[in-house]
């Protein structure tokens, strides 16, 4: 099993031929379908928040990388649990298998 890693460090050592969808809570953001349009599949991840959201620091930092692509998944504020399944359901409908 992994150790836990912190955030900057994580963010550092990103490699460059994976993306990011970051779901961005501060309402921003454009909606996934509109984001990830004309996107490609690959190599992805998705981060949502921790509980009480990312902080204004790792939310800057996050949108300063090339490799990461900022939507909203709506006008709630969802429970992580909550959060995680409608990101992948969105990812997965625009780039993933199911088209």
């Amino acid at each position: 099993m992994a150790q836990p890693v912190k955030f900057d460090a994580l963010l550092d050592d990103w490699p460059d031929d994976r993306r990011i969808m970051f779901c961005d809570e501060s309402r921003t953001a454009l909606p996934a379908a509109q984001a990830l349009a004309g996107k490609t599949g690959g190599k992805w991840a998705i981060f949502i928040g921790p509980e009480g959201g990312f902080s204004p620091e790792e939310m800057d930092r996050l949108r300063g990388m090339e490799v990461v692509t900022p939507v909203t998944l709506g006008p709630r504020i969802l429970r992580a649990d909550t959060a995680a399944v409608a990101a992948i359901t969105l990812w997965q409908s625009t780039l993933g298998d199911w088209g």
